[in-house]
């Protein structure tokens, strides 16, 4: 997976967000979508672009990152208290149907 540096790269270089899309003629909206969206993948040109007018090498604006472990857990699941049991809980509701 990939991750943009753009947002570090400003910060380093010391510019705006403005100054970015005034010398790469990109709307701000464009600018801005590459700072707050690590995740998004803009195109060569535009990559090309951003390096150009902030003098680095494209792979100074994009960062490798691992790819999460096909295994690893998507979510963790509310741990029930030990009050609470699974069986419990539907032999309650079925006891609150019937009263």
């Amino acid at each position: 997976m990939y991750r943009l540096r753009v947002k570090e790269v400003l910060q380093e270089k010391g510019v705006t967000q403005t100054w970015l899309a005034r010398h790469t003629k990109l709307t701000e909206t464009m600018v801005r979508r590459l700072v707050r969206d690590p995740s998004y993948l803009p195109s060569i040109a535009t990559m090309a672009q951003v390096a150009k007018a902030l003098q680095v090498h494209i792979d100074d604006l994009i960062e490798e990152i691992p790819d999460p472990s096909p295994f690893a857990p998507r979510f963790s699941e509310p741990a029930l208290s030990s009050q609470q049991q699974p069986d419990q809980t539907r032999q309650t509701n079925q006891e609150s149907c019937i009263n």
